[in-house]
């Protein structure tokens, strides 16, 4: 039977989504202009819901086709210019090579990652143990990495162990060729076994992204936000650490202390194990790599390792932007182990380009959000509290704006605003820095509660591992309470009790040292 016309649209359009969701995203285009007219600071409210829900509904549809229309629209409409749409992405453009180049990068490190991690998962059996090693060792490499970077090598890993399971389970050995995306030819004996190592690999990746931000809030270089509130306030990398240590250094061993309760309570979806028959394939799999290992396969594991190197003293020294020391990594990977086909390179950019153009359709949301004035309020607000009240809204302001907002957009804004009151005199300088610690812990502890908030978890929803691993939106952001709760309550009562005096007591010892007013010329604006 022949399509109308219509029928043929509504079909092709967003593809394979449901038709409700068809729906729904055409009624949100139709009622963006009409709202704008009445009302534009709740229209502009309303376009960041319907840009999260888009979000939120990522394994129906991929996030880029309904929040690019949202941002088109926006643009057209007059809720923000495509000069700001610019700005936001010209403000963000490390983060955005990091996504092109880095991630590449990863892609051509598996073979190592592969190695050493199978090595990690078969020779610890305890699945608490391993949780918590997955998330120590996330928060080490991101107090001196990048989140974004850690991340994509946990997913690459991740990925890696998936599609060698799901290979023998649909009856073929290690070196046939198989695509991992579908369950088509999965035997009916594994599929009980494949749904309780989704849950074994999607644990693992949550406390791995918890570990990400566990870390990275400890040092100047493990966010993007930590470097801009470093550089307003004149800390160098010691300092930046010793003045967060009185909230992070808790926040880190009660982080820990969640991820053993979550695994031994086994709730909210953790606590799953690697299934016997699962391990066995996998060291069958370890030892049949092993033999099968050529001396040219060594020789490029070596290399990889010794890039690995240089990854780690690169990014630790911050010799060059994130995105240009993941081009090296590339550039030095596919020189020295034989990959110099167009189509073998363009394989890994796969992963990360989708993500790329997310992003910068998230800093078009995050454009309107600046036009618009939508945080203004809240800001304003909180800067004329006074003493421990004030310290304590500004934690808690940055943390639920980080939660539907990008984090460094919202660190930013916030160390802005306090630089502008610490000019005109309506702070000191020892108010400035103790609020400067409160916004920096604000933005990256609460914001774990959803995937927009932290961009490594927005990272792991739209990678294509999550729809593999059944790993949603609402998942992630139930996977994520325990640690939401135990991390926003912990860091708010540091900030209220422990951070004043304990950074009075650093400055006695002298291990920190008091700061002069921050000259003007040190701004360095996002906007």
């Amino acid at each position: 039977m022949a399509l109308s016309f219509s029928q043929a649209f509504i079909k092709n359009f967003l593809g394979k989504s449901p038709d409700w969701y068809k729906v729904l995203i055409l009624l949100f285009l139709a009622i963006n202009p009409l709202l704008y007219k009445i009302n534009p600071f709740i229209a502009g409210w309303v376009l960041v819901a319907q840009f999260i829900f888009t979000l939120a509904m990522a394994l129906k549809c991929y996030p880029l086709q309904p929040g690019g229309l949202l941002a088109i629209e926006a643009v057209a409409i007059g809720m923000t210019s495509p000069e700001m749409v610019m700005h936001e992405l010209e403000g963000n453009l490390e983060v955005l090579l990091l996504l092109v180049f880095m991630v590449a990068g990863i892609y051509f490190m598996k073979q190592l990652l592969l190695f050493i991690f199978t090595k990690i998962l078969l020779n610890i059996r305890s699945k608490t143990v391993l949780s918590l090693a997955f998330c120590v060792a996330s928060a080490f490499l991101s107090a001196f990495l990048d989140a974004l970077t850690v991340i994509a090598v946990v997913i690459s890993v991740a990925t890696g162990f998936y599609a060698i399971y799901h290979k023998v389970a649909s009856g073929k050995d290690f070196q046939a060729k198989h695509d991992h995306t579908s369950d088509e030819h999965v035997q009916e004996i594994s599929r009980d076994d494949l749904n309780h190592y989704r849950a074994f690999l999607r644990s693992l990746l949550l406390h791995a992204g918890v570990g990400t931000a566990l870390g990275g809030v400890m040092t100047m270089v493990g966010e993007p936000q930590n470097l801009i509130i470093a550089g307003q306030a004149n800390w160098h990398f010691g300092e930046f650490m010793l003045r967060m240590a009185p909230v992070t250094v808790p926040v880190f061993f009660f982080g820990l202390a969640t991820c053993f309760f979550v695994e031994k309570t086994k709730i909210c979806g953790y606590g799953a194990r690697l299934p016997d028959s699962i391990r066995q394939i996998l060291i069958e799999y370890d030892l049949d790599q092993t033999t099968r290992r050529s001396p040219q396969d060594k020789a490029k594991l070596w290399v990889q390792a010794a890039i690995a190197v240089w990854l780690i003293v690169g990014l630790a020294l911050h010799l060059a932007s994130v995105g240009l020391i993941g081009l090296t990594v590339i550039v030095l990977a596919t020189s020295f182990t034989g990959i110099t086909e167009e189509h073998a390179l363009g394989k890994a950019f796969e992963e990360a380009l989708p993500f790329t153009a997310l992003l910068a359709v998230f800093f078009a949301i995050v454009a309107v959000i600046v036009d618009q004035e939508l945080f203004t309020p809240i800001i304003t607000w909180v800067l004329h509290l006074e003493g421990a009240e004030q310290l304590a809204m500004f934690y808690i302001a940055n943390g639920l704006l980080s939660m539907v907002s990008d984090n460094v957009f919202v660190g930013t804004v916030y160390i802005l605003e306090v630089k502008e009151a610490l000019l005109a005199g309506m702070l000191t300088r020892d108010e400035f820095d103790i609020l400067a610690v409160a916004i920096n812990t604000g933005t990256n502890l609460p914001s774990v509660a959803t995937p927009n908030g932290q961009a490594a978890f927005l990272f792991l929803l739209t990678s294509t591992l999550a729809p593999l691993l059944r790993l949603s939106y609402s998942r992630m952001v139930i996977m994520a309470l325990p640690y939401t709760v135990v991390l926003s309550l912990i860091g708010l009562a540091c900030i209220e009790l422990t951070l004043v005096p304990m950074t009075e007591w650093m400055l006695e010892l002298g291990w920190i040292h008091p700061q002069t007013l921050v000259p003007e010329n040190t701004t360095t604006s996002h906007h």
